[in-house]
C-alpha cells in the first residue's frame, strides 16, 4: 500500500513482478506435480479438467490480477492467521490468500490452495467480522475438498454405465443425434469456478465454527450474507453521474449521448429494460435460506464478548477506499476502457475534486480517441448486453454514441475545468497537454 503525505493524490500500487514470477512457478510446478500423480483410470478426463483449472490460475497471473503489495499483503496474512491459529485443524494446511484486482463482488477458492479476495467484494464490506467471514467461508471450501471432490464426481458420473449407454443409443440414433447429446451434456457440464448449493451451505456452516473460536463476531456471517443478498441491486444514476462529470460550458453534455439508438442501419439495438434477476442467476443465490440456517447456528451457541474489529480498523478502511483506485486502474491496464471509465465516475461522484481520478478520466478519454483512430477502440471495450447491470449498460452505450471528436473534445474540456487547481500536478499537466494536441488534429 502506497503511503501518502496529506493531501497527496493518491497513487496505485505497483506491481511486484518478482514476486508475481515467484509465485507463478511455485504453483505451476504443483500442477505439474499433480498431473504427474493422477490415478491411471479415467487419467485423461482428470487431466483435462485439472489442466482447465491451471489454465484459470494461470489466467489470474497473466493478467496481474494478484495484488502484490506488501502492506496490504500483510493485513490479509493477519486477518487469516486470526482465524488459522483459533483452530489446529488449520495450523499445517496449505492454503494462501490473496486479494485480487478483480472489480467483481466476490470471493474464491481457485485450487491448488489459492483463495482469492476480490477488491470489488472487500471495498463493500462494513467490517473485519465480515471479512473474516467471507475468508473463513473460502478456506472451509478449501477444507472441505470441494473443488477435488466435484472433480471426482463429475469424472465418475461421466464414465458410468448410465451415461455411456445413452452416448450409446444416441450415436446409434438415425435423427437428432446433436440435439441428444446436447440434452445429455448440459447436465454434465463441468466448472472450476462454482461450486454448488449445498457446498455453499456447508461452507458457511464451517466458516461460522471456524469463526467462533476466533476474536471475530460470528454475527459477520449474516451481515455479509445479507450484503450479497442484495449486491446485484443497480442504484446507481449513470446518466446523471455522466452529465455531472462530464458537461463543460465549453462543451454541453448532450442527450444524444446516452440515447439508446435504433435503426436499420448502424444503430445501436436497445437492450429490453432488465427484470430483477432470479436468484438462480444472481452472483450470490439463496442468501435468505443461508441466512436463517446460519442463525440457527449461531442460535445455539453460548453468548461470549465478541469484536467486530480485531487487527485493524483504520487499516481495514483504509485499503476499502484504496481498492476503489486500485480497481479503476487495474481495468485500465488490462485494456477494458469502459469498465475502468465505469468505475472512475462511480468513485469521481464521491471525490469530483481528486487530482488523480481527474487525469485519469482525461487519459481515458485520450486513450479511446487513439483507439478509435487506429481503428482498435473494439479490442478496448465492452458492448451493450443483458447480462450486464443496467447502469454500466448506459456507460457502453455512451462510448458507442460517441464520435471520435466528441472524445477528444470532452476530454479536454473535463481537463480545461480543472487546469486552474491542478497546474502543478504533473501528471495532470501530461494529460492536458495531450488533450489539446489531440482536439486540434
Amino acid at each position: 500500500m502506497t503511503v501518502q503525505a496529506q493531501n497527496l493524490p493518491y497513487q496505485p500500487a505497483q506491481e511486484d513482478e518478482s514476486l508475481l514470477k515467484q509465485l507463478f512457478t511455485q504453483y505451476e510446478a504443483q500442477h505439474k506435480a499433480r498431473l504427474a500423480s493422477l490415478p491411471t483410470q479415467y487419467r485423461d478426463d482428470y487431466k483435462k479438467i485439472y489442466q482447465s483449472r491451471w489454465e484459470n490460475i494461470k489466467a489470474r497471473f497473466d493478467d496481474k490480477e494478484i495484488h502484490t503489495d506488501k502492506a496490504a499483503q500483510q493485513y490479509l496474512d493477519e486477518l487469516v492467521n486470526e482465524i488459522r491459529q483459533s483452530n489446529p485443524v488449520l495450523m499445517h494446511k496449505d492454503f494462501r490468500c490473496y486479494f485480487s484486482r478483480s472489480s467483481v463482488p466476490n470471493a474464491s477458492y481457485i485450487g491448488q490452495g489459492i483463495i482469492l479476495i476480490n477488491m470489488g467484494l472487500f471495498h463493500r464490506l462494513d467490517n473485519e467480522s465480515q471479512a473474516a467471514f467471507v475468508i473463513a467461508h473460502e478456506i472451509a471450501h478449501y477444507l472441505m475438498n470441494h473443488s477435488e471432490n466435484a472433480i471426482n464426481n463429475y469424472v465418475t458420473r461421466v464414465n458410468s454405465k448410465e451415461i455411456q449407454e445413452e452416448l450409446r443409443k444416441i450415436k446409434g440414433s438415425e435423427y437428432g443425434k446433436r440435439e441428444q447429446f446436447e440434452k445429455l451434456v448440459k447436465g454434465l457440464t463441468f466448472s472450476n469456478r462454482r461450486h454448488s448449493r449445498d457446498h455453499e451451505s456447508e461452507a458457511d456452516s464451517v466458516a461460522v465454527a471456524l469463526m467462533s473460536n476466533t476474536r471475530f463476531d460470528p454475527q459477520g456471517a449474516v451481515g455479509t450474507l445479507a450484503l450479497l443478498d442484495t449486491i446485484d441491486v443497480d442504484r446507481f444514476n449513470t446518466a446523471e453521474a455522466l452529465q455531472s462529470a462530464f458537461h463543460s460550458p465549453g462543451y454541453p453534455f448532450q442527450k444524444k449521448w446516452i440515447a439508446k439508438q435504433q435503426g436499420l442501419l448502424g444503430g445501436h439495438a436497445e437492450l429490453k429494460e432488465e427484470e430483477p434477476l432470479a436468484d438462480s442467476l444472481k452472483t450470490h443465490p439463496d442468501c435468505q435460506l443461508r441466512i436463517q440456517q446460519v442463525q440457527t447456528i449461531l442460535a445455539g451457541q453460548a453468548a461470549r464478548a465478541r469484536q467486530t474489529d480485531v487487527i485493524s480498523k483504520s487499516t481495514f478502511n483504509k485499503l476499502r477506499q484504496e481498492f476503489r483506485y486500485e480497481m479503476v486502474a487495474h481495468t485500465y491496464k488490462a485494456n477494458n476502457y469502459t469498465r475502468s471509465l465505469y468505475l472512475t465516475i462511480l468513485v469521481l461522484k464521491e471525490n469530483p475534486a481528486d487530482p488523480w481520478l481527474i487525469t485519469h478520466a482525461g487519459n481515458l478519454f485520450n486513450a479511446m480517441y487513439d483507439a478509435q483512430k487506429a481503428h482498435t477502440l473494439g479490442r478496448s471495450i465492452d458492448l451493450p448486453a443483458p447480462g450486464y447491470a443496467s447502469s454500466y449498460n448506459l456507460v457502453l452505450q455512451f462510448v458507442q454514441n460517441l464520435h471520435r471528436e466528441d472524445m477528444a473534445a470532452i476530454g479536454y474540456h473535463f481537463l480545461g475545468r480543472h487546469q486552474a487547481t491542478l497546474t502543478a500536478y504533473a501528471p495532470f499537466k501530461e494529460a492536458y497537454s495531450k488533450s489539446a494536441q489531440i482536439v486540434k488534429e
